[in-house]
């Protein structure tokens, strides 16, 4: 996994680590643009409360990502056809170091928040509960950035699916990211885990999106 960006769990940070204009209507349960505005706004004044430790961060920015991204449904597309040949063990073992994965490698992002707002464009429904919503990170000091999320209606609020980084869709990318591994390790879904296990316990500072 060495040289490759890991799009996906670097843009969850990012966008979480964004404020956001609010909406002045309390409609984010059931509005999708409203719903990323909101969660952007929660996630800043959650996470960049000054005196705040890396593991007191690390545990409110798990307790965002698990409520509000459907990561069982992330995890599984991004292991992709070896999800069918893996065992139940592998795959639950899978699950819980792809969290541990997003949240040790990028939790440190937010002690470096320089106040960037995402701004909600269009929002279209895409039929049968899912939504899009397009937007762009609005940057002081650099072009704006395009991010649109994906998500689905779960029967009570939205999950977030996928997010696509000036048209490049990040689950995408990391299954790409992911099947190489598999593949380097002769096809098994153990090699991954073993590899995502040793990077959770490496040091923080040796977790960076460019490795």
């Amino acid at each position: 996994m060495r040289g490759r960006r890991y799009f996906l769990a670097a843009a969850i940070c990012v966008v979480l680590g964004l404020a956001a204009n609010r909406p002045t209507a309390d409609t984010g349960a059931t509005d999708p643009g409203a719903f990323v505005s909101d969660l952007s706004a929660a996630a800043v004044e959650s996470l960049t409360e000054r005196g705040l430790s890396q593991p007191e961060r690390a545990d409110r920015f798990r307790a965002l990502l698990t409520a509000h991204f459907d990561l069982p449904g992330i995890g599984k597309f991004v292991l992709g056809r070896y999800w069918r040949s893996a065992a139940e063990a592998e795959r639950q073992e899978f699950l819980t170091l792809f969290e541990d994965f997003i949240v040790r490698t990028y939790i440190e992002r937010f002690s470096t928040y320089s106040g960037e707002a995402y701004r909600v464009q269009t929002v279209r429904d895409d039929e049968d509960g899912y939504a899009t919503v397009r937007g762009e990170i609005v940057r002081p000091n650099a072009d704006n950035l395009r991010v649109d999320w994906r998500m689905r209606w779960d029967g009570a609020e939205f999950k977030i699916i996928d997010m696509v980084v000036e048209g490049i869709s990040m689950a995408l990318t990391q299954r790409d990211d992911f099947a190489a591994v598999i593949q380097k390790g002769g096809g098994r879904v153990a090699a991954l885990n073993d590899v995502l296990r040793q990077r959770a316990a490496a040091p923080v500072q040796n977790q960076s999106a460019a490795q």
